[in-house]
């Protein structure tokens, strides 16, 4: 007979409730952030008044831009596609304690391998799509692996390093969609070329439910929501999963241990990028963008799903409700921008609720430190044994 006995189910429900309760630090975070997310709101309205604007309006205007019809809810799934995507890289990076900011530029890499194997490539049915999306994601994770390659051989910052690769990003686009023998265009009838690239082909594209302009549910929603699990399962249960927590929690313990915390970082870190590049694959391959390469193709797609990374505590399953509310916010500032509000108010009002969400728990411990500072006792460190010691034995 086995000796493992099944547990009473009202201990598990009793278990499940105690994991639930917060504890006190937690009802004085979730008390800030709701008293925090109040003062954000009001300054947004404040702010919508002294522009001009009637703060109800124009939450009237985000609504039906995003939410009221299936067109709203059309465009509102499509931008939390590749925000949550961002994210869920962000999220690894973060977790092994190495700070990517440079998506913005992985973006526009990853729209500059797909848009090139796109239009080089002909491949038979399904098989373009995945080499578009495969190429995206390998080149957003190269972009981001040179960052890992500086900090690794020459010790340059990796913050600084991405910041700064976002900008020669731009500039690479720009030269690659500007150039007749890269990525311009061809001549159309008045003989001048735009920059931009010519459009994907049919088969290229993403595949999509629905008919736009009514409600339409693109494939990359579920490659998003897929990866958003899967990093969410790998980092809580997988032993490489561990690896990363642990690095990020104490690299040198785990440097004993045996991780190779350099090279786990910069794989963290070129993985990070091959999400973001991904995401620049979504925004060309979406059949209802214009499915060209263009200098404003990430459009400010990097910078967001970082926030909703910061805003979801680099939690990827949290990530999903927060890259929702922020693509409400990008389909309904689009909306709103129509009717004469300057859509940097709109960027204002995300910076404020950023702000309101991830100010709390650091202004939480700064209370708890000044109300409970104690004279600290140094805490034991642990003996490693050594072959002396394990001899003496």
């Amino acid at each position: 007979m086995s000796s493992v006995s099944l547990m009473n189910p009202d201990d598990l429900g009793r278990r499940f409730l105690a994991r639930l309760r917060p504890g006190r630090d937690g009802w004085l975070t979730a008390g800030v952030t709701f008293a925090l997310v109040i003062v954000a709101l009001g300054a947004s309205a404040l702010l919508l008044t002294m522009n001009g604007a009637s703060p109800s309006a124009s939450l009237s205007a985000i609504w039906d831009g995003s939410l009221a019809n299936s067109t709203g809810w059309t465009a509102t799934l499509l931008n939390a596609a590749p925000l949550l995507l961002v994210a869920v890289g962000a999220a690894i990076c973060a977790s092994a304690g190495t700070f990517n900011i440079g998506q913005e530029g992985q973006v526009l890499i990853g729209g500059l391998f797909g848009a090139w194997v796109g239009l080089r490539l002909a491949l038979p049915g399904p098989m373009m799509v995945v080499a578009v999306m495969a190429a995206a994601a390998v080149g957003g994770g190269l972009w981001a692996g040179l960052s890992a390659l500086m900090y690794r051989f020459r010790g340059v910052n990796v913050v600084v390093s991405t910041l700064l690769m976002t900008f020669l990003a731009i500039q690479l686009v720009t030269f690659a969609v500007s150039s007749p023998w890269l990525q311009e265009s061809a001549q159309g009838s008045s003989g001048i070329a735009d920059a931009q690239s010519n459009p994907l082909p049919a088969s290229a594209l993403l595949a999509d439910f629905g008919e736009y302009p009514s409600l339409l549910v693109n494939a990359g929603l579920f490659i998003a929501l897929i990866a958003a699990a899967g990093a969410a399962l790998v980092l809580s249960r997988s032993r490489w999963g561990f690896r990363v927590r642990m690095v990020g929690l104490n690299p040198l313990a785990a440097k004993h241990t045996g991780v190779r915390v350099s090279v786990l970082g910069g794989f963290t870190l070129a993985l990070s990028g091959a999400f973001a590049g991904l995401a620049g694959g979504l925004l060309l391959a979406s059949p209802v963008s214009p499915n060209r390469l263009q200098a404003g193709l990430s459009d400010n797609v990097g910078w967001d799903g970082l926030l909703v990374a910061l805003v979801a505590r680099n939690r990827p399953l949290i990530a999903i409700p927060v890259a929702f509310g922020f693509a409400v916010l990008r389909a309904g500032g689009d909306f709103l921008s129509a009717t004469g509000v300057p859509y940097f108010l709109v960027d204002i009002v995300k910076a404020l609720l950023v702000l309101a969400f991830v100010a709390p728990p650091v202004l939480v411990s700064l209370f708890r430190g000044r109300r409970g500072a104690t004279p600290s006792t140094p805490s034991p460190q642990p003996v490693v044994p050594t072959k002396k010691m394990e001899a003496a034995a």
